[in-house]
């Protein structure tokens, strides 16, 4: 597994993306762009931390935790990889930062996987699931739950 560069000066307010993927320079800058537009019922201000590194290119969810570990107050992290740039509606992956350490047990953590570590979600729903696990209001799994429910397997919104 190789070394990715560490992440600074992410704010804890800010939504992780990391763009895995350097096929298309204009999906990516569509994409921020979505990104970084008010969201919700009352159209709250996006915050968004971008990694725009090609050192992360085609890095792997397993690379992108480990590289992203030391941030304790993380709990989920969004990739731009090539589906999400090459599909409409640009479906991010979500992935959560838990691990069996953090649970109290096998069982414990088999329950908040039980839909597994990753699901997509769009843009707007970036800041949906970053805004509600930052506050500990839902947990990662009613959002993977909630992906799974859904015929394209992509969290929109509850």
């Amino acid at each position: 597994m190789r070394a990715l560069p560490a992440v600074a000066g992410r704010d804890g307010f800010d939504a992780l993306v990391i763009r895995v993927d350097y096929d298309d320079d204009q999906a990516w800058q569509d994409l921020a762009t979505e990104l970084t537009q008010p969201w919700g019922d009352r159209l709250y201000e996006a915050h968004v931390h971008f990694i725009d590194d090609p050192a992360w290119a085609r890095a792997t969810v397993d690379e992108v935790l480990t590289a992203v570990r030391a941030d304790e107050d993380l709990s989920v992290v969004f990739l731009a990889d090539r589906t999400t740039l090459q599909t409409e509606g640009h479906p991010l992956i979500a992935v959560t930062t838990l691990t069996r350490d953090d649970c109290l047990d096998d069982e414990d953590y088999d329950h908040l996987t039980e839909f597994g570590r990753q699901f997509r979600t769009t843009p707007a729903g970036v800041h949906d699931v970053y805004a509600n696990l930052s506050i500990g209001n839902l947990g990662f799994e009613e959002y993977a739950a909630a992906a799974h429910d859904e015929a394209e397997g992509i969290y929109r919104s509850f």
